[in-house]
């Protein structure tokens, strides 16, 4: 049977939440079979619990951000991506303030963090969400339309269209695929860095967003080009962000899915709703376990070595 996973020993880092501009400290530390991916907010007077579920996104604006009352987790999304991709389904996640720290602004740092702290296979089986039926959201009409669908798939792919009206952007790929029964997240998705505009960040700042926001953690671009002098790490890296953000709000159904994503300028509202959508119709799909040797066939688990 395949098995779910944890980390092994706990392990901490230190960055700046690309938002707040916060100092924060994050420790992943091992959780018992069914506990899945939970947060913690140890800055508060008691320790205050964000279970990573899509119901528990209150605001998706430039982020995915968990709600507990009148306290919040945000910017879950690029460890949630490195969770999903390495296979782990069990996990504390100890913040000191209200912001995952954006670190290069790639899922990168997670991978390295998760794979220095040890994966171990637990005493249980591992559940994934099968869909059955094609789910859909569509936003807008015409041009200015946007979607997310989720079909029917024995794996896990997605593909993704962007659509921006920037020199630089259109110059590289507007669409990306991929299929993890062949293609590695540590390799092809990743280091995939978030990317921002020049001209909008005195109007995030206001608004109390990008406060943390560098040419160290964000693909920065002025009104025709790229700004920062080491350029693009993939030739596609614009795209493969959205993807790599789309895993990270995918893996808040609670279980990695068998499904196929398909998107067109798609972002984390939509992504979250898409979410809503599928747990709001249970015969949508089914909760299934596989044998090891099935799951193997499949492609499962390509990045989910033990170390």
């Amino acid at each position: 049977m395949l098995k779910q996973r944890t980390i092994q020993k706990a392990v901490s880092t230190i960055g700046v939440g690309v938002h707040s501009g916060q100092r924060v400290e994050l420790t992943l530390r091992p959780a018992e079979p069914n506990t899945g991916i939970v947060f913690h907010r140890i800055d508060t007077p008691e320790m205050i619990d964000f279970p990573a579920f899509a119901e528990n996104v209150g605001n998706t604006r430039m982020a995915s951000v968990l709600v507990n009352g009148e306290y919040r987790v945000s910017t879950v999304e690029h460890l949630m991506s490195a969770l999903a991709g390495l296979g782990i389904d069990n996990l504390h996640i100890d913040l000191s303030g209200e912001e995952v720290p954006i670190m290069d602004g790639s899922a990168a740092t997670f991978v390295y963090l998760i794979r220095s702290a040890g994966i171990v296979e637990q005493d249980a089986p591992k559940q994934f969400i099968r869909l059955k039926r094609v789910v859909e959201v569509i936003e807008g009409e015409g041009d200015s339309a946007k979607w997310a669908r989720l079909e029917p798939y024995p794996g896990f792919a997605l593909a993704f269209s962007i659509d921006f009206k920037h020199p630089a952007i259109a110059s590289t790929a507007n669409f990306a695929e991929v299929d993890f029964a062949v293609d590695s997240f540590s390799k092809d998705i990743a280091r995939a860095r978030t990317f921002g505009f020049a001209q909008e960040v005195e109007l995030l700042r206001s608004a109390g967003l990008g406060r943390g926001g560098s040419l160290d953690n964000v693909i920065v671009l002025d009104e025709y080009r790229i700004l920062n002098e080491d350029g693009l790490r993939y030739d596609d890296e614009f795209v493969k962000h959205k993807i790599l953000d789309a895993i990270g709000d995918l893996y808040l159904a609670g279980k990695p899915l068998l499904a196929k994503y398909v998107a067109c300028k798609s972002g984390h509202d939509l992504n979250n709703k898409l979410v809503r959508a599928l747990l709001a119709q249970p015969d949508a799909y089914e909760v299934v376990t596989y044998e090891a040797e099935v799951a193997k066939a499949a492609g499962f688990g390509r990045d989910w070595q033990l170390a």
